[in-house]
């Protein structure tokens, strides 16, 4: 083995202990029965993150749902050139949450985990919306003008800055604020090549079509988008509602169809979440980690992905974007999240049993739909792949410019990079890179943590000003 080689190993070993403390069992639970609960770091974070934002916001996610749809509902306006709306980074977000994570994800976690671990997912869903409003308020409350594209920009990167630099410093960059760009930076370059594969490989299992000629074909509609100044809200703006409409309607047709199955599926569901077979056969914790580690990662509430989005937008309060972002996280994990999961326990048994990620994914869909079923799912996964490329690259923008200033190249070349990664994703797959993406989105939720925790009194405060702001209306109508 040569130096060159002997070196690489080092690292790529160093690199895994670290993604193990991540992802991996920190602490191991012994639990009744022979199982065991084995959490990792972010779990160990992000749980009771989203506990205490529950308790802080006096349970947000159900007592202001409500509020969430009637801002939806109000009319789109913005005040700064090139800006966008409430509404439009909330479909930003969206673009992102509602990706490989609603269908590779779930699955994933059902195969693992049973039924059970949907109940789980559901119950990360509602703690992260509150952490979700946080995140939310906070990206508006640093929120600053952006020269190169208009409008706004901020996120994770701006209020650690301004929480580790106070006012008056000579310091132009905080260590930690560099550390959650730097690492934002690489997660996206890992999903890049992660969507890059997923679409290919539905392609050619659904159509036949060589992985290559489908890759050219993303790379090619992707660049068009994403070199180009401000195409890509014009692009989500369409594009969200109908992947996520269609996905939605034909979930409720094939439930519909096996509406007399749905007791039964609930009942497996419930059953499965409290452990009542696993316990026996020493699988509980599997129940429980599968569904909390799949609903953390597909909702990414605690991640510093979203708020990036959310500072963006042109709102006339901190905390109406803060409330967008967390009816984000039901969208991602209550709705889409739960249709795939009922395309799958709506299906037989005997089936799917024994087959695991988009196997039996499309199998099911097969059963409920024929041909066209296994076809819809790889048109819905390119939809769902594709918005989510070009939301990570929006994402993108304000931690290029946090590390490398305000400019066009830097921008421009940190877009190549990601459309190079798609690339190479669409022809094979590279599991380091993967692991490259998991990696990063670690790394940014324990940076963000850092300084979301702190800050969480000034969310708080919006909060509580935009209740009573409200409040005033009301009785003023």
């Amino acid at each position: 083995m040569t130096i060159l080689e002997k070196t690489g190993s080092f690292f790529v070993d160093i690199f895994y202990k670290l993604f193990n403390i991540l992802w991996g069992d920190f602490i191991t639970i012994p639990l009744p029965g022979g199982s065991s609960l084995g959490l990792s770091l972010l779990v160990l974070i992000l749980i009771p993150a989203g506990i205490f934002f529950t308790l802080q916001t006096r349970f947000l996610p159900f007592r202001m749902f409500p509020e969430m749809l009637k801002i939806t509902a109000e009319k789109r306006s913005v005040r700064q050139k090139d800006a966008i709306s409430g509404l439009q980074a909330l479909i930003v977000s969206t673009a992102t949450r509602v990706g490989m994570g609603n269908l590779v994800g779930v699955v994933a976690a059902i195969s693992a985990g049973g039924a059970g671990a949907l109940f789980w997912m559901w119950l990360i869903a509602l703690l992260g919306s509150s952490t979700a409003f946080a995140e939310g308020t906070l990206a508006q409350l640093y929120k600053e003008k952006d020269p190169l594209y208009g409008g706004y920009r901020g996120g994770p990167a701006y209020y650690i800055h301004h929480f580790f630099i106070k006012k008056g410093s000579t310091k132009k960059r905080s260590i930690i604020a560099v550390l959650f760009a730097v690492s934002g930076l690489i997660c996206w370059c890992g999903i890049s090549q992660v969507i890059g594969n997923s679409v290919s490989t539905s392609f050619e299992n659904a159509f036949h079509i060589p992985p290559q000629y489908t890759t050219i074909i993303l790379v090619a509609v992707s660049a068009f988008i994403v070199l180009r100044k401000n195409a890509t809200v014009k692009v989500l703006d369409v594009l969200v509602p109908i992947m996520a409409a269609c996905y939605f309607l034909m979930t409720i047709f094939i439930i519909f169809k096996n509406v007399s199955l749905l007791p039964s599926v609930f009942s497996q569901i419930f059953a499965e979440a409290f452990g009542l077979r696993q316990a026996a056969a020493g699988g509980f914790g599997a129940v429980i980690m599968n569904g909390a580690k799949r609903g953390l990662f597909s909702n990414e509430a605690g991640s510093g992905s979203a708020p990036c989005a959310a500072a963006a937008a042109d709102i006339d309060h901190p905390a109406k974007e803060g409330l967008l972002q967390a009816l984000g996280v039901f969208i991602d994990t209550i709705v889409i999240c739960s249709c795939s999961a009922m395309i799958m326990l709506l299906a037989p048994a005997e089936l799917t049993n024994g087959l695991e990620g988009m196997d039996l994914l499309q199998t099911a869909m097969h059963h409920h739909l024929g041909d066209f079923g296994v076809i819809f799912i790889a048109a819905i996964l390119w939809l769902f792949s594709f918005s989510t490329f070009i939301g990570i690259l929006f994402y993108a923008r304000p931690n290029v410019a946090y590390l490398f200033g305000d400019n066009w190249l830097s921008q421009t070349l940190y877009k190549i990079l990601a459309l190079i990664m798609l690339y190479i994703g669409g022809l094979a797959a590279y599991h380091f890179v993967w692991d490259l993406g998991d990696f990063g989105v670690g790394l940014m939720t324990v940076f963000n943590m850092i300084a979301l925790i702190p800050l969480a009194p000034q969310a708080i405060s919006s909060l509580k000003d935009y209740e009573q702001v409200a409040t005033r209306k009301t009785g003023g109508d």
